[in-house]
């Protein structure tokens, strides 16, 4: 594989610029070490997990890495900081899982006290005697947040994810091109890298967003499609038959399974179906999450969610993670390779 030499490829000793999403409910310890295995990097989506069920994909990682109990590993792990602020004694636990698991990155997202959990983090490498310390990702959805990030955090990566995301984001978060230029318009000179997430299918996609400026790109909808996700055959099904106009933002969902706790402003971009329809036309919740219930159970595209990017409709079929990362390298290095024939000498 070609290399991309930026920022972050060195700061992760990676070939390409290339994230998988850590998606709750979706990225595991399989889907997180294929990618990093082909040259990308990988995240696992701790989500709702316990402690116990994120060492297990931890541990599957390592079996998949074929790295020993005492070697790093070079995978990473993204919390939702308001679940760890639920119970601080115990959301300490389960960042610990991860840091003693020695994983080389713990990205943080949708938060009161981000700061808190960057401290802790910061603490356990330096009372843990860490040759190297975890690399904190943050994520962020508007160049004032970008700033405390870098001056207050000091944090190592940045991720800017704009409203084209799929999942959980800020509503009021501005589109990619428009977001990245006014971060890149605060970033200093010696600042973190940044990277882009929403709505990235493509290697083109990628192009455009190194071409923009960022170090590096996050796809969560395109690692969704493979066969390491956690999503069923019919969510998947779901996703490649998608069109143009498939996805919303909405609270809908949340509703329906009673996962209100995230912070104010905060939406997702999923399918359309009716269960969205039913919130939208006023129906009963608590026949809402009957219906979603048992759709669950019955595996009904009609109701079940499916989060999904803008840019869904552009990936028609499911691949391994490595086939997806090598794809995506190829197709961002054949667009790169345009891009510089347009340039007179």
């Amino acid at each position: 594989m070609s290399k991309i030499h930026n920022a972050f490829t060195v700061l992760m000793d990676i070939p390409t610029p290339i994230v998988a999403a850590p998606m709750a409910g979706a990225s595991g310890g399989a889907l997180a070490a294929q990618a990093s295995a082909a040259g990308a990097f990988g995240f696992i989506g701790a989500g709702y997990l316990t402690s116990s069920r994120i060492q297990e994909e931890l541990s599957l990682a390592r079996t998949q890495l074929l790295l020993s109990d005492t070697d790093p590993l070079s995978i990473g792990v993204g919390y939702l900081a308001w679940q760890l602020e639920k119970d601080p004694s115990s959301g300490a636990g389960l960042l610990n899982v991860s840091l003693s698991n020695r994983v080389q990155a713990i990205w943080l997202a949708f938060g009161n006290n981000i700061d808190r959990w960057i401290d802790h983090i910061r603490s356990y490498d330096a009372s843990s005697g860490r040759e190297k310390k975890t690399l904190i990702f943050v994520q962020v959805s508007s160049a004032k947040e970008a700033l405390i990030a870098i001056q207050d955090w000091k944090v190592d990566v940045l991720v800017a994810q704009g409203s084209e995301s799929g999942g959980h984001g800020y509503s009021a978060a501005p589109p990619l091109l428009t977001l990245v230029p006014s971060i890149l318009a605060v970033l200093p000179k010696d600042g973190p890298p940044l990277l882009a997430a929403g709505g990235l299918s493509t290697g083109g996609h990628v192009a455009s967003l190194l071409a923009l400026g960022v170090s590096g790109v996050v796809l969560g909808t395109r690692f969704l499609m493979t066969k390491e996700s956690f999503y069923n055959e019919a969510q998947k099904n779901v996703l490649v038959m998608a069109s143009g106009n498939a996805t919303v933002r909405t609270t809908a969902f949340d509703r329906a399974r009673g996962t209100l706790d995230w912070p104010e402003g905060v939406d997702g971009r999923a399918i359309y179906n009716k269960t969205v329809k039913d919130v939208d036309d006023g129906v009963d919740i608590e026949i809402v999450r009957e219906n979603f219930n048992r759709a669950i159970q019955d595996r009904d595209p009609d109701r079940m969610l499916v989060w999904a990017g803008s840019g869904v409709e552009l990936v028609t079929e499911i691949q391994t993670t490595q086939d997806v990362v090598r794809e995506l390298h190829a197709d961002m290095m054949e667009h790169l390779s345009f891009v510089s024939t347009l340039i007179a000498t």
